[in-house]
């Protein structure tokens, strides 16, 4: 999700020490690169080896572990390629991440690859509870995921109801989020959502594609929940190719219901928005809810 923070500078960190860390050798040399705005990121080399670097203060460890589980366990699934993890840790007042280098060229996107592959992904069986193991982050707002058999509860009380806390927190208590709310289980009265493990931050920013076309996730926000969240978010900002939409539709078909539901569950990242950034996202949200109660 686009997201923004404020870091200190992070360029006395020492390199050579960091990839013995990790048990690579050699002299390195170090690039920095994009990767969001959550981190500082970089591409770090030696003669034989090439790996990719997330930088953050050394209190956000958990976050790194947490997305290091997260890719782990989207890998064993066999159904999206994601980055290896190397390794993680603590370095003087840093804590890092580091992943595969993988060299993306978007511009041989398989689209049609990516629908296919998430619809396989939400097909894979994730047992009877929504939620996860551990806490996890989404943008740098905490993500809560205690584990619940109803997702109508879980959605209401640790991604909805939470955000509305957090905005509350700001002086925001948008018009008719309460009765929202009390609303909930009535945008699932003829659907009930099948646990799936879910990439949880599936926007434009978090999808690349490898020189063979082979598509490629990362950055995950990962939870079992219901598999319509990817599916929403790959719509708010932008969307996703033609393509993608009907290769997963093909493969998984989506409830009716989709098209209402979509906007309660990105209103759940709009608020996220609100929460890290301000007024700008306050109109957007009031809509949405306007919509959702009509």
């Amino acid at each position: 999700m686009p997201v923004g923070a404020s870091l200190k500078p992070m360029s006395v960190i020492d390199w050579q020490r960091l990839i013995q860390e990790i048990g690579v050798t050699g002299a390195v040399t170090c690039q920095p690169v994009s990767g969001g705005s959550i981190n500082q990121c970089y591409r770090l080399q030696t003669a034989t080896w090439t790996g990719f670097v997330k930088l953050n203060e050394r209190d956000r460890l958990g976050m790194f572990i947490a997305e290091a589980e997260a890719l782990h366990q989207l890998a064993l699934t066999q159904t999206l390629r994601v980055p290896a993890v190397l390794g993680h840790g603590t370095l003087d007042d840093h804590s890092f991440l580091v992943l595969e280098w993988l060299p993306l060229a978007n511009r041989l996107a398989n689209w049609q690859a990516l629908g296919e592959q998430l619809a396989r992904l939400h097909q894979t069986p994730a047992g009877l509870d929504f939620g996860w193991d551990r806490e996890n982050t989404i943008g740098s707002t905490p993500q809560i995921n205690t584990w619940h058999r109803d997702w109508v509860t879980f959605f209401q009380e640790q991604r909805l109801g939470y955000q509305l806390q957090l905005a509350q927190a700001q002086g925001f208590v948008p018009t008719g989020s309460e009765r929202l709310l009390d609303r909930l289980p009535q945008f699932f009265r003829s659907y009930t959502p099948i646990p799936a493990l879910v990439h949880g931050d599936l926007w434009r920013g978090n999808v690349g594609f490898l020189t063979t076309g082979e598509p490629v996730i990362f950055d995950p926000a990962l939870y079992v929940g219901d598999r319509e969240v990817d599916l929403a978010l790959t719509e708010l900002f932008g969307g996703f190719a033609p393509e993608f939409y009907r290769a997963y539709h093909a493969t998984y078909p989506l409830d009716p219901g989709y098209q209402e539901r979509k906007i309660l569950y990105n209103l759940y990242h709009v608020l996220n928005h609100f929460n890290l950034f301000g007024s700008g996202y306050r109109i957007q949200a009031e809509q949405m809810i306007r919509q959702l109660l009509n």
